[in-house]
């Protein structure tokens, strides 16, 4: 089976077919088909003999198959209790191991230790469902593992909302969030028809690149208050969207400390950067 290409059609096609399987839905399982697609996010992800490669929803490992081709070892978490047999039996003899679990769950550092692989540089790559997309990426920026980069395939809408530019639409605090943490790159967009079945809508491959320590040398919570109450009412002027959520000890002394900064109390939270929320929450 080891040498059939698992992401192709006709690869996805004869796995379903021998262990009489399906896609499930509530798992939000689609499987990759698209050969040259796959040759971009393992390119991105920049993948040597030395990493350790943790994947997540490695599927029927059509992804796992080149991951293999290119790490020291990969490690799969899998949800489905269905498919771990089955990658194992695929997979038997490589320098690969499946742990089934919840990734947001999973004692991921414990796991990685039980590899017994030493100083090893780590890297994420993953095929993540829609519904997960979000919580995933944040519980990894935030667990305190030395991911050195993180590369996934998600919904093309979230994929356009991190790697925003401010004063663009698709710019707010989820994009100040991950950024917060690591540089982000979108990598390649990818269509509906290059999956098995095909999704409802596009999706695109973005990699973020760890950061040793925040962007910003600030209070986080802070920040954030600041950062979410200037998103919360978009069309709001900065001085009217946070003394709506009583920042600033009234718009006086808030327009004042926005001149301090040299922010126009009248523009949007959608033209500034990290660095002008940062300067605020320090004089804030």
């Amino acid at each position: 089976m080891i040498g059939v290409n698992l992401a192709s059609a006709a690869g996805v096609r004869e796995v379903v077919s021998r262990y009489g399987l399906q896609a499930k839905k509530k798992l939000g399982q689609h499987f990759l088909v698209d050969g040259h697609v796959l040759g971009k996010i393992v390119a991105a992800a920049d993948i040597g003999a030395d990493d350790l490669v943790v994947e997540i929803g490695p599927g029927i490992g059509g992804m796992t198959q080149a991951l293999l081709e290119a790490a020291g070892h990969v490690l799969a978490v899998e949800l489905d209790k269905q498919l771990v047999p089955i990658l194992e039996g695929m997979f038997a003899g490589k320098a690969f191991t499946v742990v089934q679990g919840d990734i947001l769950r999973l004692d991921l550092a414990v796991a990685i230790a039980a590899l017994g692989l030493g100083d090893v540089k780590i890297k994420v790559v993953a095929n993540l469902p829609y519904y997960i997309t979000t919580p995933v990426i944040f519980h990894l920026l935030e667990s305190g593992l030395p991911f050195e980069s993180i590369t996934v395939m998600i919904q093309k809408e979230v994929a356009q909302r991190m790697s925003a530019t401010p004063a663009n639409k698709d710019y707010g605090s989820l994009t100040l969030a991950v950024q917060y943490h690591a540089d982000v790159e979108l990598v390649a967009n990818v269509p509906t028809n290059c999956f098995m079945p095909r999704p409802a809508v596009d999706s695109a491959v973005v990699k973020l690149k760890l950061l040793p320590t925040p962007r910003v040398d600030a209070d986080k919570e802070r920040l954030f208050k600041i950062i979410h109450a200037a998103f919360g009412k978009r069309r709001k002027t900065l001085l009217n969207a946070l003394d709506s959520e009583g920042i600033g000890g009234g718009k006086a002394a808030l327009a004042a400390t926005l001149e301090e900064c040299g922010i126009n109390p009248q523009a949007r939270g959608e033209t500034l950067d990290i660095y002008q929320f940062a300067k605020l929450a320090e004089k804030l």
